[in-house]
């Protein structure tokens, strides 16, 4: 009697002959083996997976910022990337890059949706909702494809307005099971033996790598004051945002928008790496959506995003405004009453009922008419250091359209540009120094399922070489107080500058 199986390919699900029929159905397999996950951490099974220079991601979830989320996503050294970029699509497969420009009529997102039509994917039950397909951000800049903008602004950071990792392998903590999966897709491109080897082949060699020690992290003298909490410096002055913002209650007085989210930038340098930001930020700050994008030497995303973009599952689409905000009580009574004192706001209320308001008639642009509905309006969520109110809106997305279309109908989130939205982002264009870039755009996945999941890129870093960019907003309203909505911007920095500080202090 075997009581424990040894390290074979028994292990592996499904088995050659399943996968082999299950080609019958499509060209595309996934194929995994589960593990004990008891431990590692994503971090960890990160470090022993992730070389230098290479592209790799790590998505986490603290659901309502206390409780983890089931599933974490990790994956390294993707098959290929794409990135779009001033109208040109550069594509990388199993290492050879293509470049070619976007066609009449097409968007950085029909660039990605080309990548999914070449594969008719299979998809097994009991699996999570991403097994594969594409990941990585939007910029807000992105919308220029979308809709009718001025072009005002400098671009001076000159970053892409679209960049997705196309991993054919992934790990998948299953925090609920205390398990981890190893993922690899089967892609059959006539023989299905040679497709099904090459998924293993791929699985045992994170295995093996899973098996050895966690490697010696970068020796990093911690500085005694932390440089970049000291030099994060603003694209503009107080006077300058303050002006700003008396300008947009000028637009809001003469009835072009009701509110419009006007931000500032703050770069600097630091000694801090990548991933020691992204440990910092998941340590003080977890959030529902926490990603760390790399891609390569020179361009990394990393964030803890409270707020989801838009989410596809099943047919389902869903969005949850947030706005209204208050600090974190130091008591549960305490946290009672400044969330009883929140709810009673008028000004917190009328502005979270006009998003809510914009995320129904976004929706309802690919929505079946009749479906869209909010089955959770105006509660409270408590996270680390703030409590925010939340709604929840959801439609059944209508035939013909995809997760593609959704993103294009939801983007950007109202909650990072005003209402109404195109007539805001006019007025941002106008009144903001610089392009956003990668700030108020979306982060996340599409999967081979049809599911997309994707959050706002707030409290989030922008890291290029040795620089860091973050960049905060506040909504303005028709009484906005132009230096309470300065200071605004700044507590809202100062959160992930303060992450800054802690990773140059070397996490001590």
């Amino acid at each position: 009697m075997v009581l424990f199986a040894t390290q074979t390919h028994e292990n592996i699900r499904p088995s050659r002959d399943r996968v082999s029929q299950l080609f019958e159905q499509g060209d595309l397999v996934p194929v995994y083996r589960m593990m004990p996950a008891d431990l590692e951490t994503p971090v960890s099974v990160y470090l022993k997976l992730a070389q230098s220079g290479q592209n790799s991601f790590l998505l986490e979830s603290v659901e309502g910022g206390e409780q983890v989320g089931r599933y974490s996503f990790l994956g390294v050294n993707p098959k290929g990337t794409i990135i779009v970029q001033d109208g040109q699509v550069h594509q990388t497969l199993h290492g050879v890059t293509t470049t070619r420009p976007l066609a009449e009529g097409e968007d950085p997102l029909d660039a990605i949706k080309a990548e999914f039509e070449r594969v008719k994917p299979v998809r097994l039950p009991g699996l999570p909702r991403f097994v594969g397909g594409a990941v990585g951000f939007v910029s807000y800049d992105c919308v220029r494809y979308f809709e009718r903008l001025p072009t005002i602004t400098v671009n001076d950071l000159n970053v892409p307005d679209a960049a997705f990792m196309l991993p054919d392998t992934l790990v998948i903590f299953d925090h609920a099971r205390h398990q981890l999966l190893v993922l690899a897709n089967a892609h059959n491109e006539g023989n299905s033996d040679a497709a099904y080897d090459d998924a293993v082949a791929r699985i045992d060699e994170i295995i093996a790598a899973l098996h050895q020690p966690i490697p010696t992290l970068p020796q990093i003298k911690p500085l005694s004051t932390p440089q970049a909490g000291r030099e994060l410096a603003s694209n503009m002055t107080q006077e300058q945002y303050e002006a700003g913002v008396r300008a947009a209650k000028e637009y809001i007085a003469a009835g072009d928008a009701f509110q419009i989210v006007l931000s500032q930038r703050f770069s600097g340098k630091t000694t801090a790496t990548p991933l020691a930001l992204y440990r910092s930020l998941r340590m003080l700050n977890p959030s529902p959506y926490m990603f760390f994008l790399n891609f390569g030497e020179n361009l990394s995303l990393i964030g803890a995003s409270p707020e989801v973009m838009v989410r596809l599952e099943d047919g389902k689409a869903m969005v949850r405004p947030i706005a209204g905000t208050r600090p974190r009580g130091i008591s549960e009574e305490e946290d009672q009453e400044l969330a009883t004192e929140l709810l009673a706001d008028p000004k917190e209320r009328a502005e979270h009922v006009m998003l809510v308001d914009l995320g129904r008639n976004d929706l309802g642009r690919v929505c079946d008419y009749g479906t869209v509905r909010v089955p959770k309006m105006m509660y409270v969520e408590r996270y680390s250091h703030v409590m925010h109110i939340v709604s929840q809106v959801e439609g059944k997305l209508r035939k013909g359209m995809d997760a593609f279309d959704l993103l294009r109908a939801t983007f950007p989130a109202g909650t990072l540009s005003g209402a109404p939205k195109v007539r805001a982002m006019e007025i941002i264009e106008e009144l903001e120094a610089t392009r956003r870039g990668t700030y108020a755009g979306a982060v996340g996945y599409f999967s081979f399922d049809g599911s997309m999941d994707t959050c706002i890129t707030i409290r989030s870093v922008l890291m290029r070489g040795d620089t860091v960019t973050v960049q905060s907003g506040a909504g303005i309203v028709a009484d906005s107080d132009p230096t309470r909505e300065y200071e605004e911007t700044l507590n809202k920095a100062k959160g992930v500058a303060s992450a800054i500080q802690y990773a140059e202090k070397g996490l001590l």
